[in-house]
């Protein structure tokens, strides 16, 4: 299954020069049960050469901000309440892939189980992302 019409347009101007398109994020599939999305360590280390634990909360906050609005699209309204993340290993280059799926998607909260891994396959992160959602 694709992502609608509708949501892509919506994305393609919320995107636009913004944090997620700056750090090379990239939704690369998605269905209910999954939404997908890439980041490349490049760009986005920290000091010490390793992926900013900062970057893997951005991964994992659009992965479950941009699930929450396909939740209620095409006219719902959604807002991040929270996020935490565990950092489990460094990724060092190469690119992330976190992956999304749902743990409940209510009318009134929408939250997100994300798991980020490395190149290898290995958990570099994972996190949970609660989200407010209004449906018209």
């Amino acid at each position: 299954m694709t992502i609608p019409q509708t949501i892509l347009s919506a994305l393609d101007g919320v995107y636009a020069d913004q944090l997620t398109t700056r750090m090379g994020i990239e939704i690369t599939s998605w269905d209910p049960e999954r939404l997908v999305a890439t980041m490349p360590v490049e760009g986005n280390r920290q000091p010490f050469g390793w992926l900013h634990g900062g970057a893997n909360a951005v991964l994992a906050e659009t992965l479950g901000s941009v699930a929450a609005a396909l939740h209620v699209a095409p006219d719902g309204a959604v807002a991040g309440l929270e996020l935490t993340c565990t950092h489990h290993r460094p990724a060092r280059g190469g690119v992330v892939t976190g992956v999304c799926t749902p743990l409940h998607e209510g009318d009134r909260v929408a939250t997100y189980d994300i798991r980020i891994t490395d190149a290898r396959g290995r958990l570099t992160s994972s996190a949970r992302m609660t989200c407010a959602v209004h449906k018209r």
